[in-house]
């Protein structure tokens, strides 16, 4: 009689508690050949994937891959969120969580690469990645079967660690006061002070703390709005620029806030974060923009890049309308170049100039509050009149709405 061939499971490995546990369950218990894969969109250290391979291996895995993905997720996404200036409710640059679609995109491609039965994820179904990891694998996996322990079997942390101990797996997996998710555009902090509305977030619950004093100007440089220079040095890497600037910003505790929103189940979430690096460059990014680009360019820009942040967020990624947002989103910088310098300081900084040949403000027509070149005297009282004219008419036919308006005034 021959042996059943074993079903085949690409396990989304972070390397944490909740995926660890999958691993050696469906390989022990369910009898699956696990193929474990770390989606990597720049938040790992090669020390950290170093660790999570052999750890796949101690817990029974029969294959591990990292599958970088870095290069992809700034190509198709973390540069739009730049040329969008994107801010989820003005504050929070999608950290993150707009990296999880890359992740579960890379999953999905190789489990459709070595014919897997199933994908499991280290998901809870109380928050947002059960969402944006399931989405993409029904759309980009469809007819693989997902399977998420951790939410169906409603485990306890306590329970997958006394499972792995068990098994042989020495789980070093203690309840730390604050949970961190560490990415390229930023890293989130949940628990601790954060679970109270009433409460901000000491300074010790920040991974980098604060190690240069004083105030520093720093020249940023994008070409086409993206970040390709920092003081002078010029990057073809654009991760390289994000990364520099980085390594720059971080020591002045630059980038942190807290973050209240709505969740894609439909409860509140907090979380905190620190990103220095894109706080910085979406603001660098905006004020260049203030000097390159129309009114109208400005305006319909945030429009559409608000819808952008808000469905990255809403695990829309792979909507069809995404590609006509980025469409208009590239269109709009190709006159976005220059340099923009900043002045840090502990915990924040400020703009002060740029320097660009497509500067708007250096123009033959005038100097705003100076002179006009480019009209008349009676050219701009031609226009004040014209430009008054629906005003004047109104008032003309309702008098008593004038009358009182003068009143008030």
């Amino acid at each position: 009689m021959q042996n059943m061939q074993k079903k085949k499971v690409v396990v989304a490995f972070s390397g944490g508690l909740d995926t660890s546990f999958t691993v050696m369950y469906l390989t022990k218990e369910k009898g699956y050949e696990v193929y474990a894969a770390c989606a990597n969109t720049g938040g790992f250290s090669p020390e950290q994937l170093k660790t999570n391979e052999e750890n796949a291996y101690k817990l029974g895995a029969k294959s591990y891959v990292t599958l970088d993905v870095t290069k992809e997720y700034y190509d198709k996404s973390l540069r739009y969120m730049v040329y969008g200036n994107v801010l989820r409710n003005g504050t929070y640059p999608i950290s993150v969580s707009s990296e999880r679609i890359f992740q579960g995109m890379a999953i999905a491609r190789y489990a459709k690469e070595i014919g897997a039965d199933a994908i499991a994820h280290g998901s809870t179904g109380a928050g947002n990645d059960q969402v944006r990891f399931d989405m993409t694998f029904l759309v980009m996996a469809p007819g693989i079967e997902i399977i998420t322990l951790t939410r169906d079997m409603n485990l306890s942390r306590q329970y997958e660690i006394d499972y792995l101990n068990a098994g042989g797996f020495p789980a070093d997996f203690k309840k730390l006061k604050y949970s961190y998710n560490v990415g390229i555009w930023g890293t989130s902090i949940c628990g601790g002070e954060i679970l109270d509305s009433k409460q901000g977030l000491p300074e010790a619950a920040y991974l980098k703390q604060v190690e240069t004093q004083g105030r520093e100007v720093v020249a940023l440089e994008c070409k086409e709005g993206q970040p390709v220079g920092v003081n002078g040095e010029k990057f073809e890497d654009n991760i390289k620029a994000i990364q520099k600037v980085e390594a720059i910003a971080a020591p002045y505790g630059i980038g942190r806030d807290m973050h209240v929103g709505d969740t894609i189940i439909g409860i509140k979430g907090r979380v905190g974060f620190e990103a220095a690096a894109p706080m910085l460059i979406i603001a660098a990014h905006k004020f260049l923009e203030k000097f390159t680009l129309s009114k109208w360019q400005q305006y319909w820009k945030d429009q559409v890049a608000n819808w952008y942040g808000m469905f990255l967020h809403e695990s829309q990624y792979l909507a069809p309308v995404m590609r006509d947002i980025e469409a208009m989103l590239e269109s709009s910088q190709r006159h976005v170049n220059g340099v923009v310098t900043m002045e840090l300081r502990p915990y924040g900084f400020q703009t002060v100039g740029v320097d660009s040949p497509d500067d708007l403000v250096k123009n033959k027509l005038g100097e705003y509050g100076e002179g006009a070149k480019g009209w008349t005297s009676d050219d701009a009282k031609g226009f004040i009149k014209v430009t008054s004219t629906a005003l004047r008419a109104y008032y003309l036919n309702h008098k008593d709405e004038g009358d009182q308006l003068e009143k008030e005034l």
